[in-house]
C-alpha cells in the first residue's frame, strides 16, 4: 500500500522538479519518487568511487544509453 509523505524543498528545488516533471510528462510526485528510487539504488548497489567513475566515463554512459534503447526496441541479440 503506497503512503503519503510531506516534503518541504526550496522553491528552486520545487521549480527544478517542476520542469523534470515536465520534461519527463510526469506528475512532480511520481517525478521525486522515480528520481529519488534511482539515488537509492546507487546507493545501495554501488559506492561513492565506482559510481564516480561510470558517470565520468563518457563514452560508457552513451553505450548504456544505446543499449538501453535497443532493449526497449527489442533490438539486438542477447549475448551469454
Amino acid at each position: 500500500m503506497s503512503k503519503t509523505i510531506t516534503l518541504r524543498i526550496s522553491e528552486d528545488h520545487y521549480e527544478a522538479f517542476k520542469q523534470y516533471a515536465k520534461m519527463e510528462n510526469r506528475k512532480i510526485s511520481n517525478a521525486i519518487e522515480t528520481l529519488a528510487m534511482k539515488e537509492l539504488e546507487n546507493a545501495l548497489f554501488t559506492d561513492s568511487f565506482e559510481t564516480e567513475g561510470i558517470l565520468s566515463d563518457k563514452n560508457l554512459l552513451e553505450r548504456i544509453k544505446a543499449g538501453t534503447k535497443q532493449a526497449k526496441e527489442r533490438k539486438g541479440r542477447f549475448v551469454e
